[in-house]
């Protein structure tokens, strides 16, 4: 035999930055097999995780990105694969700083003018913002409610009056599991303020209801005042102990309902222009290529849409953190750079505070699909937010007012991370996964972008869009500009395929950060 026949194939790998020491294998690679980086595998190395293109010496700082994702526990071999078994998240001394470079690198986005942007057929609402969907939402004050929300919206359902007001997308029943045994004057009480006002207001919902018990912490009465919200014909609140008992709040509830529906059903689509698109970015990294194909894609989309003079929101604090400099360098002054840094402090205390760490992420799905730490998840993370400035950083559910490009303080955990952007203004979400999602997020519809080739093939029932081609030839720029496409086709009316499949009852999931009493 020749030795060309008898030599191994090249395997198929990826080098994503010249100063890296590592590469990215984009198919399973068997020891023995040669690489483009001149080297050979030594210890197997599955499909996008990574292998040392060069010594690594034990401390020595683990590069990808051009980015430090860790530092070598132990000497490493050129083709050994690189993984949390010999690479972990401190130097040396154990730890990693930064340079913030507050607003070094902001660079003022040129915007396209109005009448050249973009369009698509949304609600417009008596405030002036815009909505994808139209909705009627019950949303509720405590736990203890949630079941009559959940029977009145089932009567509503069982009774065939939707079937006359086609312009309506449904009724939701938004329940969860708090609004009492909380302190009244802590954290907790106004993050969970904020969220359900949010919801209240949020565009894609034509209308609202707001149903308790009566006796829980969370007042309706005192929301209504610190809003200065008055009960109109499109929002009405009760609780069961003042109207007397389950089956009288059921009946109001559904009677309300029903006198809402034409009123929501007058809302008609119009032609506006993408700036009232609120885009919700949603996951961080899920496995080792979505740094490399479908967020740095969706942070294409994200840009277009900026440009455009709509606002695209990046969340999931310890999913961005490690690397938060590469976010205040973009800051449009320094103040919204330490803003930022002083949620990334919070994060190091809360987690201190319950005993663990900040790099309990990425989690067990992450690493079997190639993620190691959270420096390298967090690179692909922020990678969704594209390249403009950062106008602004909210706290939870906070109100989103600021155009352009911002970062609201989250949990990593999706259903509730979302909760909070949707809370904050949010019409539509685009979510990025490379180990398959399950997920959707009423009122708002999400977009699923498959980081790989062979998840899509596998889950195409739950996938919008196919970002593994980045790697077989197809440019960022042009999947970007597929995004962005399929973004204005969704908030015109087009079904997504978690709507498709009847998500989002269920995904409405506020954020506990307080003491249950």
């Amino acid at each position: 035999m020749t030795e060309t026949m008898t030599r191994p194939p090249e395997g198929k790998t990826l080098v994503l930055n010249a100063d890296d020491n590592i590469a990215v294998a984009l198919a399973n690679l068997e020891v023995g097999t040669p690489t483009a980086q001149g080297v050979a595998i030594v210890r197997r190395v599955p499909r996008g995780h990574k292998f040392a293109t060069r010594p690594i010496a034990a401390g020595e700082a683990v590069v990808k990105f051009g980015q430090i994702i860790g530092f070598a526990k132990q000497a490493i071999a050129p083709g050994d694969w690189v993984h949390e078994h010999n690479c972990g998240m401190g130097g040396p001394d154990g730890t990693l700083a930064h340079d913030y470079a507050f607003a070094e690198g902001a660079v003022p986005v040129p915007l396209v003018p109005e009448a050249q942007r973009p369009t698509f057929e949304g609600y417009r609402r008596a405030n002036g913002s815009v909505g994808t969907r139209n909705y009627i939402g019950i949303l509720t004050s405590v736990n203890c409610s949630a079941t009559v929300a959940k029977f009145m919206a089932e009567a509503i359902n069982r009774s065939g009056v939707l079937d006359d007001y086609p312009e309506i997308d449904g009724v939701i029943p938004f329940v969860h599991g708090t609004g009492c045994a909380m302190d009244l004057t802590g954290e907790g009480y106004q993050i969970f303020r904020r969220t359900q006002w949010g919801y209240t207001s949020n565009p894609n919902l034509g209308a609202a209801l707001l149903v308790g018990l009566g006796c829980e912490a969370f007042q309706i009465d005192k929301m209504k005042e610190a809003y200065d919200l008055k009960e109109t014909d499109t929002f009405q609140t009760m609780t069961i102990q003042e109207i007397g008992g389950t089956r009288k709040m059921i009946d109001w509830g559904v009677e309300r309902i029903k006198e809402m529906l034409p009123v929501a059903a007058r809302a008609r689509r119009e032609t506006v222009d993408a700036s009232h698109l609120t885009l919700a970015l949603q996951c961080g990294g899920s496995d080792g290529y979505s740094g490399i194909t479908a967020n740095p894609a969706l942070g294409v989309a994200a840009d277009l849409l900026v440009k455009n003079g709509g606002t695209a929101i990046l969340s999931e604090t310890p999913e961005i953190y490690g690397a938060e400099h590469l976010l205040t360098r973009r800051a449009v002054s320094r103040e919204v750079g330490e803003k930022l840094i002083e949620r990334i402090h919070w994060w190091e205390d809360y987690t201190r505070r319950n005993g663990g760490e900040m790099n309990n992420n990425p989690s067990p799905g992450n690493k079997l699909g190639g993620l190691t730490t959270i420096l390298e998840k967090s690179l692909g993370a922020t990678a969704k937010g594209g390249t403009s400035p950062l106008t602004a950083v909210y706290e939870y559910a906070e109100k989103v007012t600021e155009k352009g490009f911002v970062f609201m303080d989250t949990p990593g955990f999706d259903p509730v991370s979302a909760t909070g952007q949707v809370a904050g203004g949010a019409n539509i979400l685009a979510f990025t996964t490379g180990r398959g999602s399950a997920y959707g997020c009423k009122p708002v519809p999400s977009i699923k972008l498959a980081t790989n080739s062979d998840m899509y093939a596998r889950m195409q029932d739950d996938m919008d869009i196919n970002c593994g081609d980045i790697v077989e030839g197809v440019s960022i720029e042009a999947k970007g500009q597929e995004i962005f496409d399929l973004l204005l086709k969704v908030a015109s009316g087009e079904q997504t395929k978690s709507e498709a499949l009847g998500y989002g009852d269920n995904e409405f999931v506020p954020w506990q950060v307080g003491a249950v009493m």
